[in-house]
């Protein structure tokens, strides 16, 4: 082995907590003179305007009518992994998500027998706690997580979700938890309402701004963001901007209405690039039923923006209750307004927890450490034996 590795991805293309971890590693590892592929559906967003030295394989289905209806991406997934592993002759196969990701690599894995590249799998949230234990994909899954050389998730909930869910002993399938990072150059407290004042032209210098960022699935509770501002702004007037799209976007946007605040909140849709106006903000937040990670959060705290949360999922092993922000039970909207009022009323209080939320980011979160902890992970395999490929086990 050469101390140049050859490295494959495989992400969902589109905005998304796993797609932009998956493309920062990528970016991270070519910077280190690594050479880097990524094999998807598109390129993902953020390696769009990337001049930096990434392969791209676009992964292309079969348009043969009979396979219409058939839901081919796996398999289509499949062949193009082997195809670039027996080319490019790969190290690593880095997977980001398990459905069907990891399921694809084992396959690709088993054609290419002694060939195969190292299979790493980084499960996010979802494919662990919802889609991955649904029966219909469960067995297949499971499968494939215990097949693959080495597993990581962002939290320790999450690792402890993925024992629990598959009915995985730890012992059959060791874990690392290796946290979401933030480019903490990128994500930096330069507060410049400006950019809020474009959104909102009436807006008094002193009124607090609040603010979400999410794909606003169910999972997200978008009411409770709604219902949290409304119960704020009738104490304290203040601002809402939400970022993102997705079904919960419409009933969101009729409730404002009906509420009569539609000129005090700002649905901007899906925005690749929204640092200025997270870091203008006041509070960020994060109401969610669960959260593997919450990678909004992180990018938040970074920001030096104070988080209100739910107590769900990983969200506590980042946002410190007290410290860098307040949690409270998922649904609780009474409370978690009284943490933002707390917040914005006391400036004092506000300043503290933007400097230790800052702080807390640059001592736990960076993306270098991280990086260095998948590279140091990349190495061991491919200088060793396989972890999990040869004590699989049984799917049933």
């Amino acid at each position: 082995m050469t101390d140049r590795l050859n490295l494959a991805i495989t992400c969902f293309p589109t905005i998304g907590g796993s797609g932009m971890v998956a493309a920062e590693i990528g970016l991270a590892m070519a910077e280190r003179g690594h050479r880097v592929h990524f094999i998807a559906r598109d390129l993902p967003v953020r390696l769009q305007g990337q001049t930096r030295d990434i392969l791209f394989h676009p992964v292309t289905e079969s348009d043969y009518p009979a396979l219409a209806q058939s839901g081919t991406y796996p398999l289509a997934l499949a062949s193009k992994m082997i195809e670039v592993a027996n080319q490019e002759r790969l190290d690593i196969l880095h997977v980001h998500y398990a459905v069907p990701h990891a399921t694809a690599a084992w396959m690709a894995g088993e054609v290419l027998g002694a060939k195969a590249p190292r299979i790493v799998t980084t499960l996010h949230g979802t494919d662990s706690t919802l889609v991955g234990i649904d029966p219909s994909y469960l067995p297949i899954t499971r499968f494939s997580i215990l097949r693959s050389d080495a597993v990581t998730t962002p939290s320790a909930f999450l690792r402890r979700a993925t024992w629990d869910g598959f009915g995985i002993p730890p012992e059959s399938c060791p874990i690392e938890v290796i946290f979401n990072f933030v480019d903490t150059e990128r994500y930096a407290p330069v507060r410049d309402r400006q950019c809020l004042r474009t959104l909102f032209p009436d807006l008094p210098e002193n009124e607090p701004v609040l603010i979400h960022v999410s794909n606003f699935r169910p999972v997200k509770r978008i009411s409770d963001v709604v219902s949290v501002f409304a119960a704020v702004h009738r104490t304290r007037p203040c601002r809402l901007v939400m970022i993102g799209d997705g079904p919960e976007r419409p009933a969101a946007e009729r409730r404002i209405r009906e509420l009569g605040l539609e000129a005090r909140v700002a649905f901007l849709g899906g925005q690749e690039s929204f640092t200025q106006l997270l870091a203008a903000s006041d509070v960020f937040l994060l109401p969610s039923e669960q959260e593997s990670f919450g990678l909004a959060a992180l990018e938040a705290l970074s920001c030096g923006v104070p988080v209100v949360a739910s107590n769900a999922g990983g969200i506590p092993e980042q946002v410190l209750h007290g410290k860098v922000g307040y949690l409270a039970p998922v649904g609780d909207v009474e409370s978690m307004a009284s943490h933002v009022l707390t917040l914005v009323n006391e400036p004092e209080r506000w300043q503290l927890f933007s400097r230790r939320a800052r702080q807390h980011v640059l001592e736990h979160f960076q993306l270098r450490p991280a990086i260095e902890r998948y590279e140091a992970l990349y190495r061991r395999l491919t200088q060793g034996t396989s972890r999990h490929r040869k004590t699989g086990g049984s799917f049933t």
